[in-house]
Parts: C-alpha cells; structure tokens; sequence
C-alpha cells in the first residue's frame, strides 16, 4: 500500500489473544495484529479488481502471461537471464542476444530428443507430438 493514504489501526498483543474468533482474523499465534484500512475510492477498485479475477476472460489473459512466467523463470534457471556479465550497452546487448540463443538451441534439443522424460512436457514438445513430426 506504500505510495496511498489509508489508516492502520495495531491492536497490542494483549487485546487479541483473549479473542475467541482470533484464528478468523489472523494466523499469527503470537504478536500484534493490525489492520490496513483504504479510502472508498481505492478500497472499490480493489474489489473490483478481485473479482475481475473470477472471470473467464481474466483467467484466460492469466494463463498466457502463465506460459511466458514459465518460460522466463526456466531461462533464469538454465542460463542465467537476470544478470549481464559485462558493463556497457553493446556488451550486454551481445550478452543478452547470445543467452537467448542459448535458450532457443536449448528447447530445439529438447525438442529434438525422443526419450521420455518424467519431466513437464512444454507446449512446443506438445504440439510436435500432436503433429505427428518425427526427427531423423
């Protein structure tokens, strides 16, 4: 909430715990509790938001930036995307070219390789089965 006017009430430990409906409220066994209250405007458009969330259209766009989440996160993993090993724009810009061609012969390896794997099958080694392509 940081950059938004709200209230936030912080009750002491000894207010909460006497609390029969404590474990409602929150899941700290131990501690004080506080509250983070929005202005209307704001709290409106939060519940807006959230149940944007529950609708198809929403969970269809989510599933598709889901695909690039996973693809990013396994280009982190594999290949070290988050961090430039050189300073200057023409040197990273090398770097982030060759890390990307290193990802892109990574998956056509694996798209290439037919053993069965116990590992998630990704959308590309999806459709190559589906397609029926075989690799001489």
């Amino acid at each position: 909430m940081s950059g938004h006017t709200y209230l936030q009430a912080r009750y002491a430990e000894r207010h909460g715990r006497p609390c029969p409906d404590r474990a409602r409220c929150t899941s700290l066994a131990t501690g004080s509790r506080s509250v983070a209250v929005l202005p209307r405007a704001l709290h409106e458009i939060q519940v807006r938001n959230r149940l944007d969330q529950l609708t198809e259209q929403r969970q269809r766009r989510y599933a598709i930036r889901a695909g690039i989440e996973a693809a990013l996160w396994r280009n982190v993993r594999a290949h070290g995307l988050r961090r430039a090993r050189y300073r200057g724009l023409a040197r990273t810009h090398v770097h982030h070219v060759l890390t990307a061609t290193a990802c892109n012969l990574s998956r056509l390896a694996g798209w290439h390789d037919t053993t069965p794997s116990t590992r998630r099958t990704y959308r590309f080694q999806t459709l190559r089965t589906a397609a029926g392509f075989t690799i001489i």
